[in-house]
């Protein structure tokens, strides 16, 4: 009988110690008896080290190469091209292809926080590869939004008022301030500004409730952490790399 051979998953990025990734689908491998699959870290500290990898059939991408890493693959799908981001990447005969699971797992887990019949409009903390995600759903889904940034934003946290978190009730940080083992930092907002009809959405998982969620929560405000949007996003890469074609 024909052994099958070992496919073999990871993820890149830098620094990548306390991932979420290689738990989550060890258990999945386990659970489900995939005995043909492994998943390991693959520390990058440069982008151009992709090319080095070998034997893989699918990554995954984290910060800081979500957006630097689409020079580097053969091709990129429509949904990742118009985010300009890619968090996944299929290997297949020769060739690298680029997705974006991020825009699935955002989607799938904030539609249920919307409320019904109300217009709502959304402020994005962070303007790297996740917040283009984010901005991509929020664009699909009709909710106007400005994105808050030192730097790269449409303006910076200095410029934010009472009224404009009155009139901005979905929050979202995009940033990893907050992730373990920072857990005492939280993106700088006037939080005394927040109310029942707020949602606060961390894209933070580690820990699941951050001091950011933790404020909107003592303001009042539905909060919402990042742990079901990353579940989300790891199975629809599965997805890609089983059933996805170049």
């Amino acid at each position: 009988m024909t052994r099958k051979r070992t496919r073999k998953f990871g993820l890149i990025g830098y620094p990548i110690t306390h991932s979420f990734s290689p738990g989550y689908f060890a258990r999945k491998f386990e659970k489900e008896g995939i005995a043909d699959a492994v998943y390991d870290l693959y520390p990058l500290q440069e982008i151009g080290e992709i090319d080095t990898l070998e034997g893989l059939s699918g990554l995954n991408v984290t910060l800081p190469y979500k957006e630097a890493v689409i020079p580097f693959l053969d091709q990129v799908n429509e949904e990742a091209g118009f985010v300009g981001a890619v968090n996944t990447i299929l290997f297949q005969a020769g060739k690298k292809k680029g997705f974006n699971t991020d825009v699935y797992g955002f989607e799938h887990s904030l539609i249920p926080l919307l409320p019904e019949h109300r217009v709502i409009k959304s402020l994005v903390l962070g303007s790297g590869g996740a917040a283009k995600a984010v901005q991509y759903v929020l664009n699909k889904r009709g909710i106007m939004f400005k994105i808050v940034s030192r730097t790269r934003g449409d303006i910076t946290y200095d410029d934010l008022t009472p009224k404009m978190i009155e009139d901005y009730q979905l929050i979202v940080n995009t940033t990893p301030l907050g992730m373990s083992p920072k857990v005492d930092t939280c993106p700088n907002i006037p939080y005394d500004e927040i109310g029942p009809q707020h949602i606060l959405y961390d894209l933070v998982y580690n820990p699941e409730k951050t001091l950011f969620l933790k404020k909107g929560e003592f303001q009042g405000a539905q909060i919402k952490g990042g742990l079901e949007m990353l579940e989300l996003q790891a199975e629809k890469a599965w997805e890609i790399w089983n059933t996805a074609k170049i």
